[in-house]
C-alpha cells in the first residue's frame, strides 16, 4: 500500500470522529441510549453494569463490519478488473466516491440541497431493520453487543457509503479493511460520549462538528479523486 491510500486512511478516521458528532449522534444514538438504559437495569454490582455501558463489544462489531465489508467490495474492484482488463475501472469507481464525498461536503455547507425527507426516511428504515434484534437489546453485553454491532453496522448510511466506495476503488482487499476499519473506530467517541454522558453532552459539540465536516468531506472529496488522477496516470 502506498502512501495514498494511508493518507486517505487517515482521513477516513478524522471523517468518522466528526461525522460521528455530526451525523452518527443523530441517526446512531437512540441504539447506543437504548443499549445504555438495558445496561442500566442489568443485575450486578454497579461497576459492572458502568462497564457495560461503554458497549466496547458492540463498538467492535460495528468496526468488524466495516472492516470486513471494505475488504469485500475492494476485493471485488480488483477481480472485476483482473478479469475485464478494463484498468481505469478503479479510477471510475474512486470518482464516484469522490462525488459521493462533495456532495456530504456541498450538503453541509448548503443543508437545502440535501431536501427535507432523507434523514426521517433512514432512521425510520433503521427502527424496522432493527425490530427483530429485541432480545439482543434487552441484555446488550458480551456476545450480544458484539451481535448488535455486527448487524447495525449494516445500517444505511451516506458516510459509509463513499467509504465503500473509496475502499472498492483501490481494489486492494486489506487497504479496503483498513480504511473502513479506521472510519469505524474514528465513530466510536462521539457514541461513547453518549453512553456515557448521555445525549445532550455530545451534542454539544455537534453543531461545531456539523461546521468543520463539510469541509473535511471537501478535503476527501480531492484525496480520492487524485487517487483516480494517479491511476489514470
Amino acid at each position: 500500500m502506498d502512501f495514498m491510500v494511508w493518507s486517505l486512511a487517515a482521513a477516513m478516521f478524522t471523517t468518522g470522529m466528526l461525522g460521528g458528532l455530526s451525523h452518527c449522534v443523530g441517526m446512531c444514538g437512540p441504539f447506543v441510549l437504548a443499549q445504555v438504559g438495558a445496561c442500566a437495569n442489568l443485575p450486578g454490582p454497579v461497576l459492572s453494569r458502568a462497564r457495560g455501558s461503554m458497549l466496547l463489544p458492540y463498538h467492535l462489531g460495528r468496526i468488524t463490519t466495516y472492516a470486513a465489508l471494505g475488504a469485500l467490495v475492494a476485493a471485488g474492484g480488483g477481480a472485476v478488473t483482473r478479469m475485464t482488463g478494463v484498468s481505469w475501472l478503479l479510477a471510475f469507481i474512486l470518482c464516484l466516491a469522490a462525488l459521493l464525498f462533495l456532495r456530504q461536503g456541498l450538503v453541509g455547507l448548503f443543508p437545502r440541497l440535501a431536501g427535507g425527507t432523507g434523514g426521517g426516511l433512514a432512521i425510520g428504515l433503521g427502527q424496522r431493520l432493527t425490530a427483530p434484534l429485541r432480545p439482543l437489546f434487552a441484555r446488550p453485553i458480551g456476545l450480544n453487543g458484539y451481535l448488535l454491532g455486527l448487524t447495525l453496522g449494516l445500517l444505511p448510511c451516506g458516510l459509509v457509503y463513499a467509504g465503500l466506495a473509496s475502499a472498492m476503488g483501490t481494489g486492494d482487499p486489506l487497504a479496503g479493511l483498513i480504511m473502513m476499519a479506521a472510519f469505524g473506530a474514528g465513530t466510536v467517541p462521539a457514541l461513547l460520549a453518549i453512553s456515557l454522558l448521555g445525549g445532550a453532552a455530545a451534542n454539544r459539540w455537534r453543531s461545531t462538528a456539523a461546521r468543520v465536516t463539510p469541509l473535511l468531506m471537501l478535503v476527501n472529496a480531492f484525496l480520492v479523486g487524485r487517487m483516480a488522477w494517479h491511476m489514470l496516470g
